[in-house]
């Protein structure tokens, strides 16, 4: 029986999908609040494509995290290099990647890929053992914060770690973490969580000389889990699809806000953001189940 013809290619329906792509180191989080699950939803979200590559697996639920196994790093190697050859990217974006050895690995891809950006986020690394937290740190500033384009982080977190002999009575600001960071080669540091007077956050984009965008949104009474993942995966798809940084961060920052408006509490810890907000059907009032947050309008794809 002769072999049936191949199929002819729709060019428009291959065009049709997002044309920007971010390679993605990440953590698998089971409850599905951060790590590679955040990423590939928040970047579907406004319209990139993410080629993850899993560096471990937390064991958590929605109110803490409570181990980490990091996987060995020629099995992240290995993802990586295979899809690099294949893919084009964009911007190469790093999360928790469980391990020295890791960073290392990570570091020395991306110093491969010279010229594509890299985006960097830091997490709250508060539950795991104090001295693996700075056997982790201390590798991430030798080896992946000189390769870094943006670095991205919670005040607090990046406080900790990047100033941690900081003595003044006032805290550090935006443009005293990003100082910090570029003795390390970060040009521009993203310092979110910032505390306001009256129940507001500022987030601040910024280089060691100049504030390039101050974004300012209402504090939610509410515990998230999953925020700084999906902020860092929002500006490294907007980033790979084109847009200047600063706008970029705006947006990202924008993005947030809504999925936090529209947060849900899956289980009996945090809320998570609701990355896909613009994706559910509009409902009547009248038909709006109990919640503490607010369903936002149906918006479209980025």
């Amino acid at each position: 029986m002769p072999a049936s013809p191949a199929p002819e290619e729709d060019d428009d329906a291959i065009d049709d999908g997002p044309s920007a792509c971010v390679m993605v180191f990440n953590a698998n989080d089971p409850s599905g609040a951060g790590g590679i699950t955040a990423d590939i939803t928040a970047m579907a979200s406004v319209g990139a494509h993410a080629l993850p590559v899993i560096t471990g697996a937390y064991a958590r639920d929605t109110t803490e995290v409570y181990d980490h196994f990091a996987m060995d790093d020629e099995a992240v190697t290995e993802q990586a290099r295979t899809i690099l050859e294949d893919v084009p990217v964009q911007v190469i974006k790093v999360g928790f990647v469980g391990s020295p050895e890791n960073l290392s690995a990570v570091a020395e891809l991306a110093s491969d890929y010279a010229d594509v950006p890299l985006v960097t986020y830091m997490p709250d690394l508060s539950w795991w053992q104090e001295d693996q937290i700075d056997l982790y740190q201390d590798a991430c500033n030798e080896l992946l914060l000189p390769q870094t384009t943006v670095l991205v982080g919670n005040h607090s977190t990046l406080s900790r770690w990047l100033l941690p002999d900081w003595s003044a009575e006032r805290s550090p600001s935006a443009r005293d973490i990003a100082r910090a960071a570029n003795e390390f080669g970060v040009p521009y540091t993203l310092v979110t969580g910032i505390p306001l007077p009256d129940q507001f956050i500022d987030n601040v984009l910024c280089s060691p000389t100049a504030v390039l965008c101050s974004n300012k949104f209402e504090h939610f009474e509410a515990i998230f889990a999953g925020a700084g993942d999906t902020l860092s995966a929002a500006l490294a798809a907007l980033i790979a699809s084109g847009s200047e940084l600063s706008e970029a961060a705006t947006e990202a920052l924008s993005y947030l806000d809504r999925c936090l408006e529209s947060g849900f509490r899956p289980g009996m810890g945090s809320v998570l953001p609701d990355r896909l907000f613009w994706a559910h059907p509009q409902t009547d009032d009248d038909e709006l189940q109990e919640s503490s947050f607010e369903i936002s309008p149906n918006d479209t794809r980025h």
